[in-house]
């Protein structure tokens, strides 16, 4: 919106033309939705609040968590608002690749808050039942994996329409390019070819389990937005790389005409995302609840699968796959013991992981700074496949 605006006004005031800069504008979305959130935070938690909108409490978690029954929770949508309004004010809304991951975060931010007001307003324990949460989120992830095969291999969306078409009278045997494949980081020239059907099936999982994978983190205060920011921002380099034909080139990664804009997505994302975390830091004024966490997973998927780093998005969320594995492992273990031994076993002391080492004497805020510290660490393992190859 505000790009269109400098392009007019740059023709008669040469100076407008800075904000052609992707950098510029990515800089800037991440002040503008750190400020939105600034300013509408306490509002909106005083709406939570009279609303009785308020957090539930496992009574078999830790008892320091019964002190927190009651703090206002989906906090999410003051992140959706700041990072979609950023993103509309700064980006080239132009292009596909910010209304894709857009419609996504937004969309699975829906299914996110349909599953908290149900919860903590009609006081629905359940919520959205498991099996319509997964359809939804299920729908959503199908349709955007489809649409970014057929994207990254087309300059426009009618060409996208036409080579969906030519893969169907093809019998479904229409390759994509080499861009569109599996990278292997480390390596120069590694990758495998999925195909279509491949690579709709293996985004799916990425965006999906993605938004699934930031949900189970969010347990404690802090501990899962800041990741969020911090892999977002480095997605955000990997976009501008990815745009940039002279960057991709010389950092032998696939080069993806429009990706670049992804950036100042990616700034919303980080400047919504710390300013959430100056009323989520411990002791937590608000909860991101479903609405956040759920739209703020599928956005990392999307952009990982745009820029083609589905790999390097799985090392750089270390956290967020060693959370979903615990849980996977222990519900496992106990429905495995429990039909072998005729009763369930556990292998952590709670899950998800966080929860474990609670239970095993960390306080909370030990928990929440040594998983931001690893994945600060693993962050930076992953920028280092740019140049490690």
């Amino acid at each position: 919106m505000l790009l269109e605006l400098a392009q007019w006004l740059a023709k008669d005031i040469r100076a407008f033309n800075v904000f052609s800069y992707i950098t510029l504008r990515a800089v800037l979305a991440t002040m503008t939705a750190l400020s939105i959130s600034f300013m509408f935070g306490p509002g909106l938690i005083r709406w939570l609040t009279a609303k009785k909108i308020g957090q539930p409490v496992r009574d078999d978690g830790p008892q320091t968590h019964l002190v927190k029954s009651g703090t206002p929770t989906m906090g999410g949508a003051l992140i959706l608002i700041s990072l979609g309004v950023s993103t509309l004010l700064w980006a080239d809304l132009t292009n596909r690749f910010v209304w894709i991951v857009l419609i996504v975060t937004l969309g699975f931010g829906a299914v996110g808050w349909v599953d908290d007001w149900r919860k903590v307003v009609y006081r629905n324990p359940k919520g959205l039942s498991s099996g319509a949460k997964y359809f939804w989120q299920s729908a959503i992830g199908i349709v955007a994996a489809i649409y970014i095969a057929f994207s990254i291999s087309a300059p426009n969306n009618e060409k996208v329409v036409e080579l969906f078409f030519q893969w169907v009278g093809s019998g479904f045997t229409l390759e994509l390019p080499a861009k569109a494949n599996l990278i292997v980081p480390f390596f120069k020239e590694v990758s495998y070819p999925v195909g279509i059907f491949g690579f709709i099936v293996l985004s799916y999982f990425v965006i999906v389990g993605s938004s699934n994978a930031v949900n189970l983190t969010d347990g404690l205060d802090g501990l899962a937005i800041m990741p969020t920011v911090m892999i977002g921002a480095a997605l955000g380099l990997f976009a501008y790389a990815s745009g940039n034909a002279v960057f991709a080139r010389y950092l032998l990664i696939p080069h993806i005409p429009g990706a670049g804009e992804l950036m100042v997505f990616c700034g919303a994302l980080a400047g919504a995302g710390l300013g959430f975390l100056w009323f989520n830091a411990y002791p937590a004024e608000v909860f991101m609840g479903d609405v956040g966490a759920l739209a703020l997973g599928a956005a990392l998927g999307a952009i990982a699968v745009v820029v083609r780093q589905e790999i390097v998005l799985f090392i750089m969320g270390g956290v967020f796959v060693a959370e979903t594995l615990s849980v996977m492992i222990q519900v496992g273990w106990f429905k495995f013991t429990k039909a072998r031994y005729g009763e369930g076993r556990r292998i952590f002391l709670m899950a998800p992981l966080h929860h474990h080492f609670e239970k095993s004497g960390w306080k909370e805020t030990q928990v929440v700074v040594r998983f931001w510290i690893i994945t600060i660490l693993l962050v930076l393992f992953g920028l280092s496949t740019l140049k490690i190859r």
